[in-house]
């Protein structure tokens, strides 16, 4: 097989939490701790850090990646799910790793015979981990990938945690209220390791720390003033401060950065990390933006900074099985324009199916379900003064920013 080929087989072996939704979510650590004793536990031969969160989990890994690198660490990183290819998800300094050292995995998973059956993200967890070690990084910044408690990722005991915003988002998993979700997401907290806890709301903040108390967790509870980033959404000033949070936490640890050095972090996350789908501006004339934000209080931030512009606004949206639509919906500028399409991966909601909630909210929208043709007609629908935001799902974004890449 060859690297293509390679992957394939593993998304057709292996239960696919992005393909298949709840039914591939395998919740516990039994299957990882295997895996990590097959792989000879690299896990154990590094150091981590280690961030979960509703939102924002993604940018505060990226950032505090750019800003250990400033300071001149070997940094890995890992994230799901990957925009474009497989390989963004596993990062040394910004690169990904070579598609050469997933086909050699793949292929030696091909040969083996396990008693039980790992899901995708157990085996790329397990996949991120052995890379780095191998790569003998300074330090490895490790995203949850759905919860805490529960996740494959919660076998590390790292240098610290950190908590980033709560809000409704799997509750089937998760649980129905926040203060559940909020207890799920402190199940990363560790004996006596520090945590930084970027959420605002006081009631979240106190299930957090009633958690990191019975862990003996020194509680770290940031309030900086917001400085220059490339990160260009309003909702990174949250996430800026628990990045913040996080790196003066390693500082009093011993980690050797500068004030320079952090500022600099900041400045050059984007370059440094090659983050995508964060407020990012796809085009000038009529602009053009995408945002991986897909819950009803991203939304609440995407919308507040639209409207900012004071621009007519054009929505190209999507969403996948399991989000609450009417709410999201609810939350949109009544006077925009709309065209809903799905993104190309087998959850779609296909948006024939929620047209009546559309109804409810919108008369000035059209229902495209090829999801390159109905972005080449909003696009070609917004005038030169106005704004079309693409997003919805993660999977929207990554279908445009594929095809953009696609057809430079």
């Amino acid at each position: 097989m060859n690297y293509q080929e390679s992957l394939q087989w593993l998304y057709s072996q292996v239960p696919n939490y992005q393909k298949q939704g709840n039914e591939a979510y395998k919740p516990g650590l039994r299957n990882i701790h295997k895996l990590m004793d097959f792989y000879g536990n690299p896990h154990k031969k590094i150091k981590t850090i280690h961030i979960a969160g509703t939102n924002g989990k993604g940018s505060t890994s990226h950032s505090v990646c750019s800003i250990l690198q400033e300071a001149g660490y070997k940094v890995g990183l890992f994230t799901s799910p990957h925009l474009i290819n497989f390989t963004e998800r596993i990062r040394i300094n910004g690169k990904e790793c070579g598609q050469e050292f997933i086909h050699r995995e793949i292929l030696k998973l091909k040969n083996t015979q396990f008693d039980f059956i790992p899901s995708f993200f157990e085996l790329t967890t397990a996949f991120a981990f052995t890379y780095f070690a191998e790569q003998k990084v300074d330090v490895a910044v490790i995203e949850v990938g759905l919860g805490g408690r529960l996740d494959a990722t919660n076998i590390i005991i790292p240098e610290i945690t950190a908590i980033t915003s709560i809000s409704y988002d799997h509750k089937e998993l998760l649980g129905d209220t926040l203060e559940q979700i909020a207890k799920e997401k402190a199940g990363i907290i560790k004996q006596n390791i520090p945590v930084v806890i970027g959420e605002k709301n006081p009631q979240l903040v106190e299930v957090i720390s009633t958690v990191a108390k019975e862990k003996e967790a020194k509680i770290i509870i940031p309030n900086y003033t917001f400085r220059e980033s490339d990160l260009k959404g309003n909702y990174q000033n949250q996430n800026q401060n628990t990045t913040l949070g996080v790196i003066y936490e390693l500082k009093n640890l011993g980690w050797e950065i500068s004030e320079q050095e952090i500022n600099n972090g900041l400045k050059n996350v984007i370059k440094n990390t090659n983050l995508r789908g964060r407020w990012e501006i796809l085009q000038e004339n009529p602009i053009v933006i995408c945002d991986t934000g897909h819950n009803e209080s991203a939304f609440q931030f995407i919308v507040r900074q639209l409207i900012e512009y004071k621009k007519n606004l054009h929505f190209l949206l999507g969403f996948v099985k399991g989000k609450d639509v009417n709410e999201i919906i609810s939350l949109l500028p009544k006077n925009a324009n709309y065209t809903f399409t799905q993104p190309t991966i087998p959850r779609a909601l296909n948006p024939n199916e929620y047209e009546d909630i559309i109804k409810k909210y919108s008369s000035k929208y059209t229902i495209n379900t090829g999801i390159i043709d109905a972005y080449k007609t909003a696009l070609k629908n917004t005038q030169q003064d106005e704004i079309l935001f693409v997003g919805g799902s993660s999977f929207v974004v990554a279908d445009i920013l594929e095809f953009l890449e696609n057809n430079q």
